[in-house]
């Protein structure tokens, strides 16, 4: 048992605060987790290191994320670093807190804010294309080109394009949310574009054509004199020197032919 296990757990609460950080982390790895003492000494510990998860929050200050959140998913990432950290291994808690802090942000912006699944790789990339950015518009005076901006990142054109469009996927907005803030504003969902009917019609012609050829010539000049000419098969027969029956037979077998390759294709 170290030394200042016993001291330390017999104290009253209000004496934690003047404690080490060595001092506070013996009670917390020697009480029991749901000790009244443990607890006031993870307090103790989370009020001395407020400053480094603000310090840490502060970086995120242009996030549409709200500073109260980021706070407290700063202390979810200083708790983790104050339970698992090992003394006998290191002598700082802030050295080794503050990647767990920064670690725990950034999780919670890959996990919780992106509404479309983007690699890993973008996501970082697009975080450092607006620090760029904000670099070379005031050494520059004007907004950078994608050219610039691939040359000082070191990557193509196209990952700038691709980073951009990332940023497009990290935050979603309602089909339901007003296009300006005027009174009465359409809303996005208003203005998207329904299914066309003829669309499918269109798919639907295309995998006829594709089987058309396998019809002889007759039944292709049929099936268009009846479904483009809109005749009757009376028509169609004098036209073509035919009975009505026998058109009905010949329409049968071609609906038949093509209904076969369209439901169900032949294999190759």
């Amino acid at each position: 048992m170290k030394t200042v296990a016993a001291p330390v757990i017999a104290a009253q609460p209000r004496e934690l605060a003047d404690l080490r950080d060595a001092e506070l982390l013996s009670i917390i790895q020697s009480a029991p987790r749901d000790s009244a003492m443990r607890d006031t000494a993870c307090e103790v510990l989370v009020t001395r290191y407020r400053p480094l998860v603000r310090s840490c929050v502060l970086r995120y200050k242009n996030s549409t994320e709200s500073h109260e959140e980021l706070m407290q998913v700063g202390y979810v990432g200083l708790l983790k670093a104050i339970n698992n950290f090992d003394p006998a291994v290191g002598t700082s808690l802030a050295g080794y807190a503050q990647p767990c802090v920064s670690g725990e942000i950034k999780r919670h912006f890959r996990d919780k804010r992106w509404q479309v699944h983007v690699k890993r790789s973008l996501q970082e990339l697009r975080l450092e294309l607006r620090n760029v950015a904000a670099e070379l518009t005031a050494e520059l005076g004007r907004t950078p080109s994608d050219t610039e901006l691939a040359r000082q990142l070191q990557v193509s054109e196209d990952d700038v394009r691709a980073a951009r469009q990332a940023d497009l996927a990290f935050q979603a907005a309602s089909l339901d949310s007003p296009v300006t803030t005027q009174d009465g504003s359409a809303s996005l969902g208003e203005l998207l574009g329904d299914d066309d009917p003829r669309l499918e019609h269109v798919i639907d012609m295309q995998a006829v054509w594709a089987h058309w050829s396998g019809l002889p010539d007759r039944e292709q000049q049929l099936l268009l004199m009846r479904f483009y000419g809109n005749m009757t098969q009376s028509e169609i027969g004098e036209q073509l020197g035919i009975s009505q029956m026998h058109v009905s037979r010949l329409l049968a077998e071609a609906l038949c032919y093509l209904r076969a390759h369209l439901v169900e294709p032949v294999p190759a």
